[in-house]
């Protein structure tokens, strides 16, 4: 008899059967998400368990940089306070070389990818992720390029006329490694109609992901909650990318992400109904603990992230399912632009303190889950991003950016 032998009857069953390897439905997966007490203890319990059998007990990280290489955006997402109309004074575009510049310092700094996505501007050419995409990967061969969400290649292809295959394949040739899983939010059109009329379809996404793992170009998967969505959404959203991953094995990691309220204008204006602040501590962890339930069989990395939950709690979810921290992120924008609290970078040495704080190994690794390096004991050979005191000071943050006036977004005249 089994330790959940002895939890309520349904859910005791439900974790006995994931721990023997079994895949559970979405429907039990609901049950695990309304679990409370001993039951909750209990799930959390069998997530790390069954971690611990499909992972091992490293805890990986990359060292990357965000490149948002522009707020200005032709959509009005009520989540996003990131982006700013053209006509804005806030509106910014990096130029190329500025781009290749910030590739350059981060590769200097240690990092082995680069993370580019941006807004959507108006009268964007066609063509500019793909000479984008080109002008990086010939300035900086090694790096791995992991750009463009599925709106972002949406909009690429509509704007030159092409298929997404077509699309996708000219950004694979040009050099693009992977493929942010993001602009997925909920996958469920009845509440993306609510939160981001406009946007991506479900439909649309979905096929966006599926033609780049027929090209060989893996992705990650994401989940955006703690808006006006409910569990029964998390475990189908979850459902469907699980489906996907059999037909295709292209994601490398799922990463729940919480919606970051401060400043988001769907919350800020009051602009929809029964809109809630964030999730909650307990539905942060439910919600790793039921993907490593759910999705671990097939998705085996589960992501935890300090720009969204901040370190301490990031750090507890390494004991909820999680086996990934994320990355150094130097520079990231979005979720700062939001109101997360957390900076825009951790250096990999405090990454590995609060990885071994948990009591695991930190490792680091690429962006296809390779691992580089481990490291044992408590003694680290420090990296040059591991100097950085301020990164404010040093990378510029995203208000300095968006007040100045050297890379103010201007609409070209037709």
């Amino acid at each position: 008899m089994t330790t959940f032998n002895l939890i309520h009857g349904d859910v005791g069953t439900t974790l006995t059967r994931a721990l023997d390897g079994a895949e559970i439905s979405w429907q039990e997966a609901l049950r695990l998400c309304e679990t409370s007490g001993a039951d909750f203890h209990a799930t959390v319990f069998a997530a790390d368990e069954l971690r611990r059998r499909q992972v091992g007990d490293l805890v990986t990280y990359v060292i990357n940089r965000n490149i948002n290489f522009t707020n200005v955006c032709v959509k009005h997402c009520g989540f996003c306070a990131f982006s700013r109309a053209y006509r804005s004074e806030e509106g910014y575009l990096l130029p190329m070389e500025e781009i290749i510049r910030r590739v350059q310092e981060a590769v200097a700094l240690g990092a082995t990818e680069v993370c580019m996505q941006a807004g959507l501007p108006p009268d964007m050419q066609g063509a500019f992720y793909i000479d984008l995409t080109r002008a990086v990967k010939r300035a900086v061969p090694d790096v791995h390029i992991h750009a463009f969400s599925p709106e972002e290649v949406l909009y690429g292809a509509t704007r030159s006329g092409v298929s997404i295959l077509d699309y996708l394949s000219a950004l694979k040739e040009a050099g693009l490694g992977s493929l942010p899983g993001t602009s997925a939010e909920i996958l469920d059109q009845d509440v993306r109609d609510i939160i981001s009329p406009g946007r991506i379809t479900v439909r649309q996404w979905i096929h966006v992901i599926t033609a780049a793992h027929s090209l060989g170009i893996p992705t990650t998967s994401t989940i955006m909650y703690g808006h006006m969505e409910s569990p029964i959404h998390w475990v189908k959203h979850m459902n469907l990318l699980r489906d996907i991953q059999h037909d295709t094995s292209g994601f490398t990691e799922f990463v729940p992400l919480s919606m970051v309220h401060q400043e988001a204008p769907m919350y800020h204006h009051r602009l929809v109904s029964n809109l809630r602040p964030g999730p909650s501590g307990t539905e942060v962890v439910k919600m790793h603990a039921v993907a490593r339930l759910m999705l671990g069989g097939s998705i085996k990395n589960i992501q935890s992230s300090w720009v969204k939950e901040g370190p301490k709690l990031a750090q507890y979810l390494l004991s909820a399912g999680a086996n990934d921290v994320g990355g150094t992120l130097m520079n990231e924008s979005i979720s700062t632009s939001a109101g997360a609290q957390y900076g825009q970078l951790v250096q990999p040495r405090e990454l590995r303190r609060f990885i071994r704080d948990a009591g695991r190994t930190p490792a680091q690794r690429n962006t296809k889950y390779d691992v580089l390096q481990v490291f044992e004991g408590d003694v680290d050979e420090l990296g040059p991003l591991d100097s950085i005191e301020d990164a404010d000071v040093h990378f510029g943050s995203y208000r300095k950016l968006t007040a100045s006036s050297e890379f103010r977004f201007v609409r070209k005249k037709k």
